[in-house]
């Protein structure tokens, strides 16, 4: 896959995505320091976090959410951010580095939405092509995108909450649907400065810059000078 110096002027522009930009009715800039402050003291007071049990299975970027009822009912929140999901907003606060230093970031609920309703219309069309998947191009070794409209779905074209620029739905050898960071991450490098080690997973950058996890995602290496996605 080709990254051109044409594209990632296009991306040139803030690392956080558009819901936390300043001027927009939705940030969750407050809500994480807030959250960050309250896991803080309750992981201080009680000797452990504040979150929900999740599946030894669970991606990491969607595993240890925050128990937001908790900190409420036990009062180290007044209330539940209105950006969360068990407040009707769009998003889950989870917890990363959770055995260092926890962290709180944010699940982007749209993408995970988007990627389930994608990974249907998948399953359904391999059930009737006799396990054939609706591949387009191959955009990584063994990875590929996904023919829309092959299976009905031209209308779920994904939007990266990074850059706010459209992106591709990618494919594992297994039929597993993600998404692909690939320009977000390529902007992310060169804001750095830093070339990359081949065997790092990219997508600590993303956090680095967001306040948001790279939800729906495969790891990343540096590969002949652009980010790779790499097949679990």
């Amino acid at each position: 896959m080709f990254i051109s110096t044409f594209l990632l002027g296009v991306l040139g522009g803030c690392m956080y995505p558009r819901e936390s930009r300043p001027g927009n009715q939705v940030s969750y800039r407050e809500s994480v320091n807030r959250l960050q402050l309250a896991v803080d003291q309750f992981q201080k007071d009680q000797g452990i976090l504040p979150i929900l049990n999740a599946d030894e299975s669970t991606p990491r970027f969607e595993k240890f959410r925050i128990d937001l009822d908790k900190l409420n009912k036990t009062g180290y929140i007044d209330e539940i951010p209105a950006t969360a999901f068990e407040q009707g907003g769009s998003a889950y606060f989870l917890i990363l580095d959770e055995e260092t230093k926890p962290v709180v970031k944010v699940m982007e609920l749209t993408t995970v939405q988007k990627v389930n309703d994608i990974q249907r219309a998948v399953d359904k069309y391999k059930s009737s092509h006799q396990g054939k998947l609706p591949v387009g191009q191959e955009l990584y070794p063994g990875i590929y995108s996904i023919d829309l409209m092959a299976i009905n779905s031209e209308s779920l074209a994904w939007t990266s909450f990074y850059s706010g620029q459209t992106s591709d739905y990618l494919l594992d050898p297994r039929g597993q649907v993600y998404v692909d960071y690939a320009l977000d991450i390529m902007q992310a490098v060169e804001k750095s400065g830093v070339t990359p080690k081949a065997d790092t997973d990219l997508r600590s950058l993303l956090l680095e810059h967001s306040y948001f996890v790279p939800v729906k995602s495969l790891p990343y290496h540096w590969q002949n000078k652009q980010p790779v996605a790499v097949s679990q």
